[in-house]
């Protein structure tokens, strides 16, 4: 986890030139989202779709490596690694001279270079309570001065922008000083997320009234067209800073793909072509048809597309009549989690009584996901999570089990004992005697439909009635973050390698961000806090451990699966690897088309 030392004029493993590239505008690579995006303001959105069109735009002052290295920081717009103080709450960055963002009416027909004040303006913005941010507290939170201003805001109406914020200095126009509250440990992985990449002042101000519809920055890519919920498409960025490609992993299959990408200038395709395709069958028809280039196995073809290993699903192989049409398979372990969560707020479902315990707790034995879940939906391409901590992160504890139990006969035994008695007509009542009924809230896709499936025989196994209310995914995350919905069944993916990106979502600074659970528990948040200021160790395990045994006792979720990522890719596209933390849109920059 420990990343303080790297050589400098590094970024992303390849060699930085001042001079901008061409890259082909006949090479076009064709994608598919399965669910809408919701804009392209860093500061704004929290979405795996609208981040990893961000990613390819604005750009951090961190990034992982590719093939080499993929789970550690490196230089992206820095000339070197970030210097820290002793105590490790001052973190020094030299921004690279010479990179300039993509032109834009905005700039009046100047070339504008990218300096320390852009990414200042930029952490400014999360502190800026118009601007609203889902991921206001991984800045407010360890930067000094940013909550106090933006108390000043709240109270004034007005976030002065010109202001002087004391944990955010640029002494020069090429460095940036952050002074923390606390050691940047864990903060600088924020860095090097999608969030934190840099926006110039006069594209939000001149963009105000719509600054998810035109982003600009000095990234490999610019946006070209959009029509929410349908298509997205990129073209490269003409004013991108030369970056040859220039990886040696260690890995046999990885340096193989490296091999067709060394000495190359990135991006070498000039335009990506995204599509929204909710169904999973149109995704893999389009696929298989070869008007997708890259796209996930869906779960309906798995048994015909894989050959898996029934005493080691990890052992899977391509089904040897698409390698002969010269598809490719890439086949590993995602940093990611499934789980349905409760809405703590909620008046039924809600509360941390014993009989709310219960209720959450009765559900999540009666919950069939080695039985049903894993082979139904995801063809047993997945593995039970036993925390909240998926495996490979730094903070899970392969010793430590909180998975609850399948076992239906006691969880109706539990609902027996705390009151939820079973009327005249089958079915349920709360404690009190009212009528009890659960909605879930859902999406319309194929797999939602399935899951609803399963979510039906487990509530009829409890004699509880049970609701889907149906919309889209992006209405949903809206109405979650407002504690609008009782009980949804979500996911998600790590945006660093650190575990603190799971984690974080229980604690109560996060309430109307991140915990969509509402979860509230003090004893929760000292250990939280705590975990902040001290790098990867058994202490800090320790602390993690204590996280995850509260989280399940009060039962605020029910724990699904970490997924295979099982990605196809035509045989025309070269040097293809979905990235472990950036899952979208971290390869679009670095493959190649071949002529086909």
């Amino acid at each position: 986890m420990k990343h303080l030392k790297w050589l400098p004029m590094l970024a992303m493993g390849a060699a930085l030139m001042p001079f901008a590239h061409a890259a082909d505008p006949a090479k076009v690579l064709r994608l598919a989202i399965n669910a809408p995006e919701t804009g392209f303001d860093p500061a704004k959105v929290n979405d795996v779709y609208s981040l990893g069109v961000i990613e390819n735009i604005n750009e951090p002052l961190l990034v992982y490596g590719y093939l080499e290295n993929s789970l550690k920081l490196r230089p992206n717009t820095i000339s070197e690694m970030p210097t820290f103080s002793e105590d490790g709450k001052v973190i020094t960055f030299h921004i690279k001279p010479g990179i300039y963002f993509a032109d834009d009416p905005v700039f009046k027909g100047k070339r504008r270079e990218l300096t320390a004040l852009d990414y200042a303006y930029s952490f400014k913005r999360f502190a800026d309570p118009v601007v609203n941010s889902p991921n206001a507290s991984t800045f407010t939170d360890f930067i000094v001065g940013m909550d106090e201003a933006s108390a000043r805001a709240s109270k004034s109406g007005h976030f002065n922008y010109d202001a002087s914020i004391a944990g955010i200095q640029t002494p020069d126009r090429y460095t940036l000083k952050l002074t923390l509250k606390k050691p940047g440990y864990v903060f600088l992985y924020s860095l090097g997320s999608p969030i934190a990449g840099a926006v110039a002042r006069e594209v939000m101000e001149g963009y105000s009234k719509d600054t998810l519809s035109h982003p600009v920055g000095s990234g490999p890519f610019r946006l070209s067209e959009w029509k929410p919920g349908n298509r997205i498409v990129l073209t490269a960025n003409p004013s991108y800073r030369k970056v040859v490609f220039n990886e040696h992993p260690a890995d046999p299959k990885d340096a193989a793909l490296a091999a067709q990408l060394n000495g190359k200038t990135l991006p070498m395709v000039g335009r990506i072509d995204i599509k929204v395709i909710e169904e999973e069958q149109p995704r893999w028809l389009s696929f298989l048809n070869k008007q997708l280039d890259v796209t996930g196995v869906p779960k309906s073809a798995m048994k015909t597309a894989l050959r898996v290993n029934p005493a080691n699903p990890d052992d899977t192989t391509l089904n040897p009549k698409l390698a002969k049409r010269g598809i490719n398979l890439s086949h590993s372990t995602a940093l990611n989690i499934t789980y349905a969560y409760f809405n703590l707020k909620d008046p039924v479902v809600g509360g941390y009584s014993k009989e709310k315990i219960a209720l959450r707790r009765a559900i999540a034995m009666a919950y069939p996901l080695k039985q049903e879940v894993l082979p139904l939906l995801y063809g047993n391409q997945a593995a039970p999570v036993q925390g909240i901590v998926p495996a490979g992160m730094f903070g899970f504890n392969p010793k430590l089990d909180l998975r609850v139990p399948y076992d239906p006969a006691t969880a109706n035994a539990l609902l027996d004992e705390f009151g939820y008695k079973i009327g005249p007509d089958g079915y349920r009542t709360l404690p009190d005697g009212k009528s009890l009924e659960i909605v879930q809230s859902t999406q319309g896709g194929g797999f939602d439909k399935q899951m609803n499936q399963i979510w039906q025989k487990t509530f009829d196994r409890l004699h509880i009635r049970i609701k889907f209310k149906v919309a889209k995914w992006n209405e949903n995350a809206k109405a979650a973050y407002a504690y609008k919905l009782q009980m949804w069944s979500l996911g998600g993916f790590a945006a660093t390698p650190d575990g603190d990106d799971f984690v974080q979502s229980f604690s109560s600074k996060l309430i109307g961000q991140g915990n969509k659970a509402g979860f509230d528990v003090s004893e929760y948040d000292r250990a939280y806090d705590q975990s902040q200021l001290l790098p990867d160790g058994p202490e800090r395990q320790a602390l993690f451990d204590k996280m995850n045994k509260l989280v399940a006792a009060y039962q605020p979720y029910i724990l699904g699966v970490s997924m295979y990522t099982n990605s196809m890719s035509q045989g025309y596209v070269l040097g293809y690897k979905p990235h472990p933390i950036n899952s979208v849109g971290g390869f679009w920059r670095y493959v190649d088309i071949a002529a086909h």
